[in-house]
């Protein structure tokens, strides 16, 4: 599963674990669930459905007289087995089923039930058009994981239990249904259909899937097993080019993991109002429909492959190999994540997957020093989706890179096809990848997974370079400044690494050559002398970056400028010109403006830009500016970020030729926009320019709708940057009614909350009173963005609106993500009052001031007198 929803704040190592917190283990097993058979009857229009659930369960031991399954917010009508009715007691969450006669081992047991929904809230979602959403499709589709299969049928629901599964369902004759496994057959009956699907591999019940709707079908395959793609008709190309590559990828991963594709079939099925990104359902993946690219957006945008990536790896990680309990998914999501870099470096080279990986590393360390700090593995939490995070994914990701960094590219994939060969059709925990690499390659890793996944953080180090040239001796002194002074030992957070470091030698146009030593880092502060026979050129930290950290240089000047120029490593390179750029002079602009010109990597470029923009000197803008005639889309979109951050006459001046003109790339264009709203915030010379900025962003809003309305959202980012703007937030309001299109309706809901702080207090309750609204409705991604929007405020007005949703919401996502807002908010708040209180103090001290010069002046002209 893939999702991108959590912003960030500034908040320090909060806990994790919020109130209400505890240990959740597995439940006891009655037995072996063998086979779950679903026959589903839908009624799409009055969004209801009627189901019968057979599951077949191999009692574990004699005498068992009651099952409790998990069914929520159901309808329960009968419960059979064989053709007997037995007593059932059902609360709303779990069914309760007396058996007329006790379990005995060795005779399996059928339970039949026969239940239905009523517009389901969760489980099963009917999309449909609407008054104001005429165009929108008629599907119907499922999402299971965590743990919401229990709302769409009775089960045992938890990733331990595995076993087959088929579902007939019955629909109108002119939409298609898909499901796990292979199509046994199709009746038709007056206007509806019949499909029955079985799925003869085992796999949990969040797996489960079903998508119906009026698709059409595009057919590659993979040595002879059908790879299909389901999309709305109208997108047949956006399909072939967001999910074409899928055939190439599922050979890549089928030898990358030692084990061929293991279903048969798989198929992507796009869908409207999706609630992640995608769902790696057994063979059947669902995707988010606004992952289907144009040919525009196609220009500077891999995310939706990488999104076909990670879906596609979890048929083995997470499928094939599945996890034991919620605490373990990491394992799985941790390598759908890295194979995210594992299918980069395949297609696109070894740079781009080190930067690739490089962005994971730098996501979750956002999330560890401004939301909170977790081992990646606890089973402690209140709903298991609180562990979906960027510790999960990302973290994970970055983990599996440095076990494959420990023990080498053959022994990492000989880990990793004996883990996945071992385990394949059974359940796994954090221990059973252990196992598996002692097995193939001998090594204990242990020392590394205590320090990355049974413990949170990682080591953040000052790395200090000196030479001396009349001994030969290179000097470099490394801080680990994640721990205090003084402190030792594992529990203070110290790490015990072997860091390999290069010194760079330089020899006219050849490639840098590198002198490698490797020294065991482990204490917090560690001084070591390397005798070279003449001085390096520049000084690589950690050769290859391997290791999740972070780094700051204290090089001098020459050294940066080498490295930043020379190193082989883009991520070195782009370490160098963070550093040169700390030291806010001209030669670094001079440096990092060539460095701009000249690195034949897009990535460094990119950085090289954000980091010019910090750099306070008109030289700086100077260097940016060429930066735009970029060939890659992707750096040019950079410079205008780095543009933004320049606010002057100047930058608004060349971000509102691109505004108005545009950009090939979506991208590029809406940062843009974006920016010449951000720059005019800071310059404005009075109401003209306002006007011109409001009247141009309303042209981009009434001219530029497009693909996911990124170019339009830019413009809404852009009003939310006229924070003393009434002008602004009405049109922001505006487009906050429903029947706007939904990523631009989302985006002006999320924008309230950025514009809010620099309104009236009439405007803010006129804000707080429209989140009110929109926080009644039920769409799961209208309550994120009601959330981030309250979360952005400085009143403690916007709290109650928090805690309702919070109490009301039916997703364990809205409701951490609200409970978090109201610290931000509460944290807003106190800094605002405490500005407040200190002008009203300043102002007092001004009239004290005033009054006692106006006395002195008057005793002045007395003593005159």
């Amino acid at each position: 599963m893939m999702q991108s929803y959590f912003d960030s704040d500034s908040n320090g190592h909060r806990s994790f674990e919020l109130p209400g917190a505890r240990p959740h283990y597995n439940p006891d097993r009655p037995g072996q669930v063998e086979h779950i058979a679903l026959d589903l009857v839908l009624d799409i229009p009055q969004r209801r459905y009627d189901g019968t659930c057979t599951i077949r369960l191999n009692p574990v031991r004699s005498g068992i007289d009651r099952l409790t399954l998990d069914a929520v917010q159901l309808t329960i009508h009968s419960v059979k087995v064989g053709s007997v009715e037995q007593r059932f007691d059902y609360d709303g969450e779990q069914l309760q089923v007396y058996l007329n006669e006790p379990s005995e081992l060795g005779q399996v047991i059928e339970v039949a039930i026969a239940y239905s929904a009523d517009q389901p809230q969760r489980g099963l979602y009917f999309i449909a058009p609407d008054q104001h959403y005429p165009n929108k499709p008629m599907q119907v589709w499922t999402q299971g994981e965590d743990e919401d299969s229990r709302f769409w049928f009775p089960c045992f629901d938890y990733p331990g239990q595995l076993a087959t599964s088929e579902i007939r369902v019955r629909v109108p004759k002119h939409l298609l249904a898909i499901s796990n496994g292979e199509l046994i057959d199709t009746q038709e009956e007056g206007d509806s259909k019949i499909y029955h699907w079985s799925q003869q591999e085992v796999h949990p019940t969040y797996l489960m899937t079903l998508a119906v709707g009026d698709f059409a079908e595009l057919r590659d395959e993979w040595n002879g097993k059908p790879v299909t793609y389901y999309v709305d008709k109208g997108r047949e190309a956006d399909a072939r080019r967001s999910m074409g590559k899928t055939p190439q990828m599922i050979e890549f991963f089928s030898k990358a993991y030692g084990y061929p594709y293991p279903f048969p079939k798989y198929a992507q099925v796009c869908v409207d109002d999706f609630i992640f990104g995608g769902m790696e359902n057994t063979s059947t993946t669902l995707l988010t429909d606004r992952c289907l690219l144009d040919e525009r957006a196609a220009l500077d945008n891999r995310g939706t492959e990488s999104l076909v990536a990670h879906e596609l790896a979890h048929q083995w990680f997470g499928d094939l190999v599945v996890i034991k309990h919620w605490s373990h998914a990491w394992l799985k999501e941790g390598m759908a994540s890295y194979s995210e870099v594992m299918w980069t470096e395949h297609e696109y080279g070894a740079d781009e997957a080190a930067y690739y990986r490089q962005g994971e590393a730098s996501s979750y360390i956002s999330e560890d020093s401004s939301r909170y700090r977790r081992p990646i593995v606890t089973h402690i939490y209140r709903e298991a989706i609180e562990l979906y995070d960027r510790h999960l994914y990302e973290k994970g990701a970055c983990v599996y890179h440095m076990i494959r960094a420990e023990l080498g590219d053959e022994l990492f994939e000989r880990a990793i096809h004996t883990f996945v060969q071992d385990n394949a059709h059974k359940t796994v925990e954090t221990v059973d990848l252990l196992r598996a690499i002692d097995k193939a390659t001998g090594r204990n890793l242990q020392f590394l997974f205590d320090q990355y996944v049974f413990r949170g953080g990682h080591p953040d180090y000052k790395v200090a370079y000196s030479w001396d040239g009349d001994s030969k001796l290179a000097k470099l002194t490394i801080t680990q400044t994640q721990v205090k002074d003084g402190d030792t030992g594992f529990k203070s957070g110290l790490f015990d690494l072997k860091i390999p470091l290069g010194f760079g030698y330089v020899n006219g146009s050849e490639p840098a050559t590198l002198k490698t030593f490797t020294v065991r880092v482990h204490e917090r502060e560690q001084t070591f002398y390397f005798p070279l026979e003449e001085k390096p050129q520049f000084v690589s930290f950690d050769v290859g970056n391997h290791f999740l950290k972070t780094v700051t240089l204290e090089y001098p000047v020459a050294e940066l400028k080498a490295q930043l120029q020379s190193d082989p490593d883009p991520l070195s390179r782009i370490l160098a010109a963070e550093a040169l750029a700390r030291k806010g002079n001209l030669e670094a602009v001079k440096a990092l403006t060539t460095a701009l010109k000249a690195d034949q990597f897009w990535a460094v470029r990119a950085e090289v830009a954000e980091q010019l923009a910090s750099i306070k000197l008109d030289q700086a803008f100077e260097g940016l500016v060429e930066g735009l005639n970029d060939s890659e889309a992707r750096v040019r979109r950079a410079v205008v970020e780095a543009l933004m951050q320049i606010k002057t006459e100047q930058s608004y001046e060349v971000l509102k030729a691109i505004a108005k003109k545009g950009d090939p790339s979506y991208y590029v264009e809406a940062a843009a926009i974006r920016g010449v709203a951000t720059v005019a915030a800071t310059t404005l010379n009075g109401n003209s320019k306002e006007e011109a900025v409001i009247q141009l962003l309303q042209s981009v809003l009434q001219e530029r709708a497009g693909w996911n309305e990124t170019v339009r959202n830019g413009a809404i980012a852009g009003l939310s940057r006229l924070k003393t703007s009434e002008a602004a937030l009405n049109l922001l309001l505006e487009y906050t009614a429903i029947g706007t299109p939904q990523p631009l309706r989302l985006g002006a809901i999320r924008a309230l909350g950025s514009i809010s702080t620099g309104q009236t207090p009439i405007n803010v309750d006129r804000i707080l009173t429209r989140l009110t609204e929109l926080a009644d409705e039920a769409f799961f991604l209208t309550q994120v963005s009601v959330v981030v929007a309250l979360g952005q405020m400085e009143t403690t007005k916007a709290i109650g609106i928090l805690q309702s949703l919070s109490d009301r919401t039916p997703d364990g996502r809205v409701r951490r993500m609200a409970e978090e807002a109201i610290q931000k908010v509460l944290k807003n708040a106190g800094q605002n009052e405490a500005v407040k209180k200190l002008q009203q103090e300043l102002d007092q001290l001004k009239r004290d001031n005033q009054d006692l010069k106006s006395r002195l002046e008057t005793l002045e002209a007395k003593a005159k007198g």
